[in-house]
């Protein structure tokens, strides 16, 4: 067992994490679930799917909060995926829809720190077809799924810009607590952004995972798949 560390006067400084020696960085296959498959980028295979399903908001609202976009022409979104591609941090990845065998969006591995076991979840840009999807939470699930069954991480993160209302919504749906924004963090296309940071922590992973599994379980949807019980109903 391990020996609590002390401060000068005696007391116990954090608790105990017995037998800690880090986590792996994450690998680079696919997460397959019963709506979606989250595969790492694969830019000759995802970037035209991509591009036409983002296409399908043509004023470039969804890249609103994101530091990069909107992309005027498929040449400039394809070099931004080139660019992704060549690195480990982030780690993008793409979002199959299984029914149609397309790409519909982008989720990310980023700020990774496998000494300590922190993740976050980011650049995340859902096109239409998979906004308010069964799909869409379900790939947040694989994602959360892989960094703390597969890998270990203690704490799995979620940042965006403290005016984000969607992002923040989402955050809270999927069970992530938030702990406080940090202002000035950031400037981004010429303009101030306030951070807001949101964090599941391992302790919490059992209670988040069993609702994200009852909410996808298929009898939790009528047959016109209109959820039965909302996610942050079975956390409750």
């Amino acid at each position: 067992m391990t020996t609590p560390h002390k401060d000068i006067f005696g007391k116990p400084v954090g608790h105990p994490v017995e037998n800690w020696t880090g986590c792996a960085m994450p690998p680079r296959n696919d997460m397959i679930g019963s709506h979606v498959i989250v595969s790492p980028l694969d830019v000759a295979r995802d970037a035209t799917q991509l591009f036409d399903a983002n296409s399908k908001v043509p004023d470039g609202s969804r890249f609103a909060y994101l530091p990069t976009g909107p992309f005027p022409d498929f040449t400039a979104y394809k070099a931004w995926l080139d660019g992704m591609n060549a690195n480990n941090d982030p780690m993008l990845h793409t979002i199959i829809d299984k029914a149609s065998n397309m790409a519909v969006g982008v989720a990310a591995f980023m700020r990774m720190d496998p000494n300590n076991g922190v993740i976050e979840i980011g650049n995340i840009n859902y096109a239409p077809a998979l906004s308010k999807t069964i799909g869409g939470t379900e790939a947040m699930y694989l994602m959360m799924k892989r960094a703390f069954d597969e890998l270990g991480y203690r704490r799995y993160e979620w940042k965006c810009d403290d005016q984000n209302a969607p992002s923040r919504a989402a955050a809270t749906r999927y069970g992530f607590t938030y702990e406080g924004t940090f202002r000035n963090h950031m400037v981004y296309k010429g303009r101030n952004r306030d951070t807001a940071w949101f964090s599941v922590i391992v302790e919490e992973w059992p209670a988040v995972k069993a609702a994200f599994e009852a909410w996808l379980a298929p009898d939790n949807f009528d047959e016109a798949g209109k959820q039965r019980k909302r996610l942050e109903d079975f956390r409750r």
